[in-house]
């Protein structure tokens, strides 16, 4: 792509991700609104307030990621489209702030129950069974079109994507155990579906065929399923430390 088109593409991307940071920045009602999403039923005043800091956390760096992600993406030899570039964000967005809270907030109140969290206790089986196989079917099928440089990048991703996932689980505790449980679970499974999302639309060639288009499909689903908690999963339940 010519470096004037590239230029032009990342300031849109920018300027995109800043509208987003300026409409979603989230306040007390966001905040309070992601706990009860996420099974906390009666959200404390503390609780939303580690909320809000948890959503403005991750979603300060969208527009700087826009800005560069579809500038490295091009220098690496990688095609992509703008659905790819918001997946990427997100996820890079996410990475960044689960970085970040692994230092504990000064003065902040931890808390501790008797069992050790593990992967499995943020993202259900059927969930990492999801990830898993529809991931794989992805890289398969990346390796049979010979599309090696995605291949490489859909490795970058699952890289990035657990990565978020194992620092869910080692972040220190604060506040109340049950909402520090569900933004945990918020992490891991939200993470774990734009990851599958991001994989797939690596897929995508230049004229969708029939594969491509049931792992897209699939990817799709697989993401919605997991960023979303269903009432069936009843309230959330404290994790251990």
């Amino acid at each position: 792509m010519p470096f004037d088109n590239i230029v032009a593409v990342a300031l849109f991307m920018g300027l995109f991700g800043l509208v987003i940071l300026i409409v979603l920045w989230p306040g007390e009602r966001q905040g309070a609104k992601v706990l009860r999403r996420w099974g906390v039923a009666d959200p404390s005043p503390s609780d939303v307030d580690e909320a809000v800091r948890y959503l403005r956390r991750r979603r300060f760096w969208y527009p700087w990621l826009y800005l560069g992600l579809p500038l490295l993406a091009d220098s690496a030899g990688v095609r992509g489209d703008n659905m790819s570039s918001v997946l990427a964000t997100l996820l890079v967005g996410a990475l960044i702030a689960e970085v970040l809270a692994q230092r504990p907030r000064k003065g902040a109140r931890r808390e501790a129950a008797l069992e050790r969290r593990g992967v499995s206790g943020l993202i259900p089986v059927w969930g990492l069974v999801t990830y898993a196989v529809i991931a794989v079917a992805a890289a398969g099928w990346l390796a049979v079109n010979n599309w090696w440089a995605q291949l490489g990048v859909a490795a970058g991703i699952s890289a990035v994507t657990w990565l978020v996932v194992l620092l869910a689980v080692r972040r220190p505790s604060t506040g109340d155990s049950v909402a520090d449980t569900a933004l945990r679970v918020r992490s891991a499974r939200v993470a774990a579906g734009l990851g599958l999302a991001a994989t797939v639309t690596l897929a995508i060639p230049e004229k969708m065929n029939l594969v491509s288009l049931l792992l897209v499909l699939a990817g799709f689903a697989g993401w919605y399923h997991l960023a979303h908690r269903s009432r069936a999963e009843g309230p959330s339940r404290p994790e251990a430390a």
